[in-house]
């Protein structure tokens, strides 16, 4: 839990942390959000996450309430204030409180608020666990590459994915194409070595990790092709696995009840797990030569 949050231009203990009742955030979904992993002290992808969180409040048209450096400022002093070394950062920001009503407000003052928890990074060989996954139909609005929080469609199905014992459910659209997971990307490995995860579109969120990877694999020269696979071709996959800012990379053994390849982890989504724990490690040596992904 933490300690302290940033809440519209102050700090204030977390159990106190409040926004007004009519915040649009609140009674409309009206806002966007970033989770930004922490790891040894240093935020991973920083400026990719705020660029896509740029991207999300120019869609939606509400105006950015700090400048990108006085916002970095405020997610480091979260982070000191809180003592995080390993863990995550949480941004949203709304279009702020208003009489309640579905137009815009004449002057929306916008809303940021900042809180950030602990997290244990697991080490690789611990997270090279296999999960299930589940299937169902995408029910989401069609804008999914805004990360708006209006997320309960999300939340209907991570709870169907929790009561069937899953790790994620999978979103599939009219087609029977997968689209993504509920607050992940999705991945398989074909039987020719290919890795395939969607094209980035509407249907999809441009996660970061997402992003990553795709440069990893082609460091480690793995064939990478972006087009949409059905539950039918993943579930006859060599291997699966979704990722995430917060999940990073996991495994998938089990699609519907479904065993994927040999039921066991396989070995490009070990290489790429390996990768990418490696590539945390070194974001920030990285990052102060100016050459961190995403810049």
């Amino acid at each position: 839990m933490p300690n302290i949050s940033y809440v519209n231009g102050r700090y204030v203990p977390h159990r106190l942390a409040s926004v007004h009742v009519e915040d649009r955030g609140y009674q409309f979904a009206d806002g966007v959000y970033e989770v930004i992993a922490v790891r040894g002290g240093h935020l991973v992808d920083e400026k990719p996450h705020l660029v896509r969180l740029s991207k999300s409040l120019e869609a939606l048209r509400i105006d950015a309430p700090v400048t990108d450096a006085t916002l970095r400022f405020i997610i480091r002093e979260v982070l000191r204030r809180n003592r995080i070394r390993n863990g995550s950062v949480y941004l949203q920001i709304t279009r702020g409180a208003a009489p309640r009503n579905h137009a815009f407000p004449e002057h929306p003052d916008s809303a940021l608020v900042v809180t950030a928890r602990h997290m244990t990074w697991q080490p690789p060989a611990h997270a090279l666990k296999g999960v299930s996954v589940i299937t169902l139909p995408d029910i989401r609005w069609k804008k999914s590459h805004i990360k708006s929080v209006s997320l309960l469609p999300n939340v209907l199905a991570k709870q169907k994915a929790v009561d069937a014992g899953a790790a994620e459910a999978w979103l599939m659209d009219d087609d029977g194409m997968v689209t993504e997971g509920t607050a992940s990307n999705a991945w398989i490995v074909t039987k020719d070595n290919e890795l395939v995860t969607r094209q980035l579109d509407e249907e999809i969120l441009g996660g970061i990790t997402r992003q990553t990877l795709g440069g990893l694999a082609e460091e480690l020269q793995i064939r990478l092709v972006e087009r949409p696979f059905s539950v039918e071709e993943a579930k006859a996959a060599r291997e699966a696995f979704f990722t995430s800012s917060t999940s990073l990379i996991k495994p998938v053994v089990d699609i519907d009840g479904t065993q994927i390849g040999d039921g066991e982890v396989g070995d490009i989504t070990r290489r790429l797990c390996l990768a990418y724990d490696a590539y945390m490690n070194r974001a920030p040596e990285m990052a102060s030569a100016g050459t961190e992904r995403g810049q």
